[in-house]
């Protein structure tokens, strides 16, 4: 029998679909990037829950270099596990970096993330 977060990962959404929008993070991307390795995709969603809680405590109070170094480097990481809403609006940050509404939206897109992780990891 599998346990609750085998299940989680097993089936993220049918290994021949797409991209999909309604979920915020693609976990038949992340399985690709990981070749199917479920504890590494396990291992992988933890750090960068991790990196993006601490960049969205950081990023609104950051100067304009700080920020821009902060947003890039969430992009990276975010496009790499299949955050790709979260990777959008860091590179919109990239380019408005003192666009205060891309600063909330980025807030809410990890936030996002973070609850999706906990229940698929549950």
């Amino acid at each position: 029998m599998r346990n609750g977060a085998d299940v989680a990962f097993s089936m993220p959404g049918g290994e021949a679909c797409g991209r999909s929008a309604a979920r915020p993070v693609d976990l038949v991307h992340l399985a690709r990037q990981t070749m199917g390795d479920r504890d590494l995709e396990r291992e992988v969603l933890g750090l960068f829950v991790q990196q993006a809680l601490s960049v969205r405590d950081e990023i609104a109070g950051a100067d304009r270099k700080r920020r821009l170094l902060l947003a890039h480097g969430l992009k990276g990481s975010a496009r790499n596990i299949g955050a790709f809403s979260v990777a959008d609006c860091a590179a919109a940050i990239e380019r408005e970096p003192q666009d205060g509404r891309l600063l909330k939206r980025l807030h809410l897109l990890v936030d996002d993330v973070r609850d999706f992780v906990a229940a698929i990891s549950r």
